[in-house]
Parts: structure tokens; sequence; C-alpha cells
């Protein structure tokens, strides 16, 4: 099974998610993995404020944050290789990475008619 780690800059949760304005991609994010935690995928999400260790004590992260700073965060390492940096994956990138249906990792707004 693949080991998928998303390596996020300090945010003021583990999520990113909170505040007055939401950042769209984070709330993306967010529901992506937590839909893959659903399917049993490992998947791990660490936050700099939070838990600097984990940005310290892993190799390839501590070298890509020395070689490239802060602005290499987000990064997303999957199964101890770097995938991404700089930018969050795709729901589609996630997908083939995983090997799920791109439409299972989407989260649907319900319709009128399921309102009704």
């Amino acid at each position: 099974m693949k080991r998928i780690e998303i390596f996020d800059p300090a945010m003021c949760c583990p999520t990113g998610v909170c505040g007055p304005s939401i950042d769209p991609e984070l709330a993306r994010v967010a529901s992506v993995i937590f839909l893959l935690e659903k399917k049993g995928i490992n998947i791990h999400r660490y936050n700099l404020g939070n838990e600097p260790d984990v940005f310290v004590n892993n190799e390839l992260i501590n070298k890509l944050l020395n070689d490239k700073g802060m602005d290499a965060l987000p990064a997303t390492v999957v199964d101890g290789q770097l995938m991404k940096e700089g930018v969050y994956p795709t729901t589609a990138e996630l997908a083939t990475w995983t090997g799920i249906d791109e439409k299972d990792l989407t989260v649907r707004k319900p319709s009128a008619k399921t309102l009704l």
C-alpha cells in the first residue's frame, strides 16, 4: 500500500481550514485526505508549526527546505519519493497515486432535489 505524506507550511491549525476566510484549496485538500483515510489509504499530513520535528527528522524534507526554503512547502512525498513541491497535489494526482477513481475523491454538493 502506498504511503503518502503531505508537509504543510506553518498554519494556525492542522488543516488550515479555520479562521474567518477559508482558502478553498486547503478545504479541497482536507476533504480529499478525509475521503482517502475513510478508504484506508495510508496518508499523513504534517504542519510545520505543530510538528517541526517531523520536518527536521525527514532527510528528504530537511534537505528540500535547506536547498529551497519555505517556498518548497507544501511538499508531497509518496513512498519516500518527492512528488510535488510548492503546491498541493491535485485530486487527479492523488487518485493516480492511490489507484482510486477520481470521482470517488470528489465531495459532492447536495442538489436542490436532494434537499427537498
